[in-house]
């Protein structure tokens, strides 16, 4: 897996090179906080973040979710954090003051706080070790914290296994359905308080689910 792992980085590197192009800073960034600001607002009334809680953004990519927090004491972490900020534009650590960047997998991270909300979107199946990266995710929210995971998740086992064999989604090195997702967290001790379709697809939709740490 960690070739697959390694090759799903490279390839993601490029396509972030390719999707951002020459947009324009200011106006896709707007846009991802609208985006953002959006998808937080379907979670709200179960993941209610005030200004003293302190978050975890796991895999956050060059314009995570992140970016929606300038009130609250923010860690981000990416393994792609650096190259990210050498190569795209849109990009740059210092236009965060109060977020904390780690490059790091999200398996190798041993953050020493008690995180209120930990969020990993759109993340999660680009790991490597997907059982550990799940147990790392938990690990770092308080007890009665708020996980919150987004995801493409399979519509048809055909494809699911399919794309298992043979490597149809090259960016995700990971391929489940919904259920199977879900279990990763319920078998952690996390009990799952709510699950968002955010868009529908073919072979995949895509969720954003939201689970509270038990213990």
């Amino acid at each position: 897996m960690d070739v697959r792992w390694k090759v799903a980085q490279y390839c993601e590197l490029k396509w972030w090179k390719r999707y951002l192009g020459e947009k324009n800073k200011a106006l896709y960034l707007a846009n991802k906080k609208k985006y953002w600001t959006r998808l937080y607002s379907l979670i709200s009334d179960k993941v209610k973040i005030g200004n003293n809680d302190i978050i975890l953004d796991q895999g956050c990519g060059p314009s995570g979710i992140y970016m929606l927090f300038d009130d609250n004491k923010v860690t981000a972490t990416d393994p792609l954090l650096d190259e990210y900020e050498k190569y795209l534009d849109i990009f740059s650590k210092t236009d965060y003051p109060n977020t904390t960047f780690i490059r790091t997998k999200i398996e190798d991270f041993d953050g020493n706080e008690a995180y209120d909300v930990v969020f990993c979107m759109n993340a999660i199946n680009h790991v490597s070790d997907i059982e550990l990266a799940y147990k790392k995710l938990i690990s770092c929210a308080r007890k009665r914290g708020r996980i919150v995971v987004s995801i493409d998740a399979h519509n048809h086992r055909i494809f699911k296994y399919l794309f298992r064999m043979v490597p149809g989604d090259i960016l995700h090195p990971h391929q489940y359905d919904l259920k199977e997702y879900n279990f990763f967290m319920e078998k952690n001790n996390c009990k799952i308080l709510q699950t968002e379709r955010v868009k529908k697809g073919f072979f995949f939709n895509h969720y954003m689910t939201v689970a509270e740490k038990q213990v």
